[in-house]
């Protein structure tokens, strides 16, 4: 029978995720977090920007502010699976999304 080979291609995302505003002295942990999830599944850490604490545009968990971090990152497919249970499971993040940039991405080409 014909099998269709398995291709691990390497794509690259980004996240913003909103961190609780009463907990940003866990923050190192959070990111430090982040960083082994990442590097577990083969990927890294392109860019990671902090935009600091800005107003909601409504309440979430009676919370009128939040943290807010843009991180930018690649590698395999099951890694953004990885990272949203992490998300979902960690009561320090607020709300996060997880955006596709490209689909096939070389490391070595970094901009």
């Amino acid at each position: 029978m014909f099998e269709i080979p398995k291709v691990d291609r390497i794509r690259k995302w980004e996240t913003l995720f909103i961190l609780h505003p009463e907990r940003l002295e866990e923050k190192p942990q959070v990111l430090e977090r982040i960083n082994q999830i990442v590097q577990s599944k083969g990927g890294g850490i392109l860019k990671l920007d902090e935009w600091g604490t800005r107003k909601l545009a409504y309440p979430i968990q009676k919370k009128k502010k939040g943290y807010y971090i843009l991180l930018e990152f690649y590698g395999k497919a099951d890694l953004p699976i990885e990272l949203e249970n992490f998300f979902r499971i960690d009561e320090r993040i607020l709300r996060f999304i997880i955006v596709k940039l490209d689909d096939s991405y070389k490391p070595e080409n970094q901009n």
